[in-house]
């Protein structure tokens, strides 16, 4: 019978095939074509995709593979690994090197293991279930903010955000220390390592969150929806994560008030 550990070797497995790719690809003549949603994919994130199944399916045929370029295959079984080959293709194509692969995995559709890999900066963090989030092989840990007025914000872009929702943000960015926009799964990175302390966003599918749980919960922060429940790969797309559950409970109080 499998263990947390065999998956976890997978997923390490996984990410140094989609590495190299990235690596190979990147600031290189790219085709960009747009999907029905107007979001932007390359031939890198197909590719990483396709070795990031080939390595999965072949180690564990049994399980399902949800990735963002070919859709969801097994998806009734126990198992489901869950890929982004490239979260932040806009920043990929601008030769920007913070962009990321994203994995996780869920037991029955809760997150056991999740990983973050900045292939550019050589920066992995691994986490599984109940146990401590790893960057490159140490514990890392979130920060220690519990005050709006004190914490550093980040979202990966304004235009990720409705009308309302841009309300919204503007109400719990004005009670913070400062703002920055830019990152995309990075910034989960950062707070898992203790450097930011706040990340809202919208606008997310399930392959570009799912593996952030694990992460920032392992490191002793808080990542939900906007109204406090648990990620699911039913959820909204509107998430906050929080250095600590202060400032999480912080940040959910002030979105509850705003107009």
């Amino acid at each position: 019978m499998n263990t947390l550990d065999d998956f976890e070797a997978a997923a390490k497995n996984a990410l140094a095939a989609s590495r190299k790719l990235a690596r190979s690809h990147f600031r290189q003549g790219l085709e960009v074509d747009h999907k029905s949603d107007q979001s932007p994919v390359t031939q890198a994130d197909r590719a990483i995709e396709e070795s990031m199944k080939a390595v999965l399916s072949g180690l564990f045929p049994e399980h399902g593979i949800f990735g963002e370029e070919f859709g969801v295959s097994g998806s009734d079984a126990r198992y489901l690994w869950v890929l982004d080959p490239i979260d932040g293709t806009k920043s990929f194509i601008s030769g920007v090197p913070i962009f990321g692969t994203l994995i996780a995995l869920l037991d029955n559709g809760s997150p056991v293991l999740g990983g973050i890999d900045i292939p550019i900066l050589n920066e992995t963090w691994i986490a599984l279930k109940d146990s401590p989030t790893q960057i490159n092989g140490k514990p890392c840990r979130s920060g220690s903010c519990e005050q709006l007025d004190e914490a550093i914000l980040f979202a990966t872009s304004p235009d990720q955000f409705d009308n309302d929702e841009y309300a919204a943000f503007e109400a719990l960015s004005s009670a913070c220390s400062s703002r920055r926009f830019g990152g995309d799964c990075y910034s989960y990175g950062l707070l898992a390592s203790g450097h930011i302390d706040l990340i809202m966003e919208a606008g997310l599918e399930p392959y570009d969150y799912l593996a952030l749980v694990p992460v920032v919960t392992g490191a002793g922060g808080v990542i939900t929806d906007w109204q406090g429940k648990p990620l699911t790969l039913q959820s909204k797309g509107q998430v906050i994560a929080a250095a600590t559950p202060a400032l999480h409970r912080a940040a959910l109080l002030r979105l509850s008030i705003c107009p």
